[in-house]
């Protein structure tokens, strides 16, 4: 297995020894894994064109690395503990056994409807151990998996099919989340009106929803794998073969098919998993993600797997039937390492401590929070009630495009601080720029972050559209990966991340980044949630534009926006005081709880409509009330 650091002395042992010689720090990660053949060179890279290459030629296939590698010593252990939307439904336990004969029969069934090596198969399911399966078995023959977040519009799904030409759709019949059913194949049904290429829709039955097959396209799952034999041989991938697409939002509105491929990918992922976690072979780890998203990629089912790790998938939402249902799982399933999204810790600590006094907590080492920056706030509410004072909080740093986690608290080890992802993991060379691409040297600094040297993990191009991806990250500050983040590197070396550069707001000369004016913000005891967006100051360059969901119960609006300001005054100073401030009943979201700040933009700049696909926001018609109540704003 691969060295896991123990000591803070460690980590900076690791640290030095890996920029000193990235090529032999992660080759002795990688040999602890299974390769049909090793490779010919670590690494090959250039950030002109890209041309990013890691573990050049070596052939080898991740599955192995999950299912042969562990089979002898782990066929008994649970691989995927599975909870159920209702509470009073059985989970469901897979060993790494079950779980790799579910994986080559699947493997078989999508085999024997056509699917090869190369082929893209897109997965539009809920959160059931089939959508784990389902990933597993396109690794295992081949197939590029491009896994859809089943909430997504059939606009969006349409347009993802069409992107990547997909020709097979892995669904199921409905999806249970929270008190509602969602007609999961009504919008497959939809989606597919518009595209040309799919050739195969398989179907699980999940919520028993009423549902129109096609003749010839439409097959059920267990007709599918009816009498289909477990028994498969992985195919042999290049390191460089595509694994997965996932598509992130752009700027643009046309969403971005990030590459991911075999095996630097594989690497990374467990490297990281290990460390930041601090993972033990006994452990219960759970991470709330969907499958949709990277985190639910990298760190529900590679990660852990690749550990030989025991990963626990739920299907439901933090609040149902009651809002104490994850502390409820915890208990139950006596987890030990727990990771979420500050949205939801947000979520929960409006409810209060009430819903979490049932609960012991007391199996819990670690916690986790990724997708943005923790606002301290929720730091301490988490800390103190969640992890009882005594778990260390890693608050993660990185991104679709990046893979796996760069900047984090080891934990238990690195000295952590509210709101700051600390330092960057072994492999890791971030560097800090000015506007004008000059490194900022030392401590006490702030600008664009930025990445120099490749990790294995990264981005490989944007499907189809290579030059875009050139642009997009690596045009604006030659030779660097450039992340679209803002950073501050404080006294101590730590790292805290300010949000998109294009967050980023310059009031008077003053970098000021949204993420810190919001935490101020939500200071107000009658704050609920914000975000804040630049906007054009005749005087200022750019004034601050607040959007704020307040309880307004004992307060004019006229009062609490004085009071607001007051608070953020107090916290960072006057020159970070919001110029306008708007009462909205909400903020317009995705599904795994980013803030679409683009949208609220161009709201602070007076426009009403050219807001791109609104269609995978968690609720559309958020965007038409704040535009209603813009005049509010002051």
């Amino acid at each position: 297995m691969a060295r896991k650091i123990h000591t803070l002395a460690g980590y900076i042992y690791e640290y030095q020894r890996s920029v000193l010689d990235p090529e032999a720090f992660w080759t002795q990660i990688a040999e602890t894994f299974y390769w049909q053949k090793k490779w010919d060179k670590v690494v090959e890279w250039e950030f002109d064109t890209p041309s990013i290459k890691w573990f050049t030629n070596a052939k080898l296939n991740i599955t192995e690395n999950i299912f042969e590698r562990y089979l002898h010593t782990k066929k008994d252990k649970p691989a995927i503990i599975w909870e159920p939307n209702d509470p009073s439904e059985p989970n469901i336990t897979l060993t790494y056994r079950e779980l790799y004969e579910k994986t080559c029969q699947f493997a078989n069934a999508l085999k024997n409807n056509g699917v090869g090596k190369g082929d893209r198969v897109i997965i539009y399911m809920p959160m059931v151990p089939e959508a784990a399966i389902a990933m597993l078995a396109c690794a295992r023959i081949g197939a590029i998996h491009s896994i859809v977040f089943a909430g997504f519009s059939a606009n969006s799904l349409s347009d993802r099919i069409n992107d990547c030409t997909a020709t097979v759709v892995l669904t199921s019949d409905g999806n249970f989340r929270g008190a509602k059913t969602i007609p999961v194949k009504a919008v497959v049904d939809e989606a597919l009106e518009s595209t040309s290429t799919v050739e195969k829709v398989i179907v699980l039955e999940r919520t028993k929803t009423p549902v129109t097959m096609k003749p010839g396209r439409d097959i059920w799952w267990h007709d599918a794998i009816d009498d289909v034999s477990a028994e498969n041989v992985a195919e042999t991938m290049d390191s460089e073969d595509m694994l997965f697409i996932l598509y992130t939002s752009g700027s643009t509105g046309k969403p971005k098919g990030i590459v991911h491929t075999c095996a630097g990918y594989m690497v990374n992922c467990y490297y990281t998993f290990k460390n930041v976690f601090q993972y033990n072979d006994e452990d219960v780890y759970w991470c709330t993600a969907d499958v949709g998203w990277i985190t639910g990629h990298s760190y529900i089912v590679y990660g852990p797997l690749l550990a030989g790790a025991t990963t626990v998938m739920y299907e439901g939402v933090p609040t149902h039937p009651h809002p104490g249902r994850f502390w409820e799982i915890i208990d139950k399933l006596k987890v030990n390492q727990f990771y979420t999204a500050p949205t939801a810790i947000r979520a929960l600590a409006a409810y209060g401590i009430d819903p979490v006094l049932p609960y012991k907590l007391d199996s819990l080492k670690v916690l986790g929070t990724v997708g943005e920056p923790i606002n301290e706030e929720a730091w301490h509410w988490y800390h103190d009630h969640i992890g009882k004072g005594r778990c260390p909080i890693v608050d993660t740093w990185w991104q679709t495009e990046t893979g796996a986690i760069l900047i984090s608290p080891l934990a238990g080890i690195t000295p952590t601080k509210p709101a700051y992802a600390t330092l960057p993991l072994p492999g890791v060379q971030p560097i800090i720029v000015d506007n004008e691409g000059n490194e900022l040297k030392g401590n006490s600094v702030e600008g664009n972050l930025c990445i120099k040297y490749p990790w294995p993990s990264m981005l490989r191009t944007i499907y189809g559209e290579h030059e875009r991806c050139q642009q997009t990250y690596f045009s604006t500050f030659k030779g660097l990966y450039f992340t679209g983040d803002g950073v501050k590197r404080d006294e101590d070396g730590y790292y805290r991340i300010l949000g998109r550069v294009d967050d980023v707001i310059n009031v008077s000369g003053h970098r000021m980044g949204t993420a810190e004016v919001e935490n101020a913000i939500n200071e107000h005891p009658k704050v609920m949630e914000s975000a804040v967006v630049g906007y054009p100051h005749p005087i200022k360059g750019q004034g601050i534009y607040a959007f704020a969901i307040c309880d307004m119960s004992d307060r004019s609006e006229e009062n609490l926006k004085k009071e607001i300001r007051v608070t953020v005054a107090r916290i960072i100073g006057p020159i970070a005081k919001p110029d306008l401030i708007q009462i909205v009943p909400g903020l317009p979201k995705t599904r795994s709880g980013k803030i679409m700040r683009r949208i609220l933009r161009k709201i602070a700049t007076g426009e009403k409509d050219n807001f791109g696909d609104t269609s995978t926001l968690l609720d559309p018609d958020v965007v038409t009330k704040i535009i209603e109540s813009a005049g509010t704003a002051s």
